[in-house]
């Protein structure tokens, strides 16, 4: 087992913002060897990133808390449980997968409502929590979420299916996404990220958009040179 110096908000406040993040989604691990693929990513990842899905407000089901209380045992790392469920029951979910060991908890601002009082309860309970668009949903309904969040995510493909490419959209989202956390004056606070379609010719483009952090897939797990690509992840600007 690993013991975690820093947990909860404080594990989500303590990571860098001087650089791009490395943000690993375990849907991408091979789940037959997860312990051997934990121990490779260690070094280099910045944060664990598990996708949970109910099957009906995506296509297909993902992961559960014994999974994510199994992989907070093999990790220092802070974990990021992205909530892809409907509002019935979304509460819920937050305190289960924090009860579990997440250290940050994202949910959908398509769940309204329901997501505004789990992203409050997340809080509540000592974790931090984030909101995240579907890349169907205009950038100004993650707006009332702004003051309770630390994270805000801009899906840029469509939700719950791995290797399409990257929405012409996305970085534009992203863009407006920036002023939106200007606007609400909370832009030192909240880190911008990008999942979907992340690929090497499209990282840069994203990060120059103004993500601070990427959701990584096969770009890092299919790499045979983890430090390299994680070290290029690093080097890769924001626009000033």
């Amino acid at each position: 087992m690993t013991s975690k110096t820093l947990s909860g908000a404080a594990a989500i406040a303590a990571l860098p913002r001087d650089r791009l993040l490395g943000e690993f989604s375990l849907w991408s691990a091979d789940l037959a060897n997860m312990q051997r693929d934990l121990e490779r990513i260690e070094p280099y990842v910045d944060m664990h990133h598990i996708d949970v899905a109910d099957a009906r407000f995506t296509p297909g089901f993902l992961f559960f808390p014994d999974f994510v209380a199994r992989i907070a045992a093999l990790t220092a790392k802070p974990i990021h449980v992205h909530l892809m469920v409907e509002e019935s029951i979304v509460e819920e979910q937050v305190r289960q997968f924090i009860e579990a060991g997440a250290d940050l908890v994202s949910v959908h601002a398509e769940t309204g409502a329901a997501g505004l009082r789990a992203v409050k309860l997340a809080r509540e309970l000592g974790a931090e929590a984030g909101v995240v668009l579907r890349l169907e949903t205009p950038v100004a309904a993650a707006e009332p979420f702004l003051q309770h969040v630390a994270f805000l995510t801009l899906l840029g493909t469509s939700i719950g299916v791995k290797g399409q490419s990257l929405s012409e959209n996305a970085c534009d989202r992203l863009t407006e996404a920036r002023s939106l956390m200007q606007s609400a004056g909370r832009e030192s606070e909240i880190i911008l990220a990008a999942d979907g379609g992340i690929r090497e010719q499209t990282v840069p483009l994203l990060r120059a958009a103004g993500a601070e952090t990427v959701v990584l897939g096969s770009l890092a797990f299919g790499d045979r040179d983890l430090p390299g690509r994680i070290a290029w992840l690093h080097g890769l600007e924001k626009a000033a």
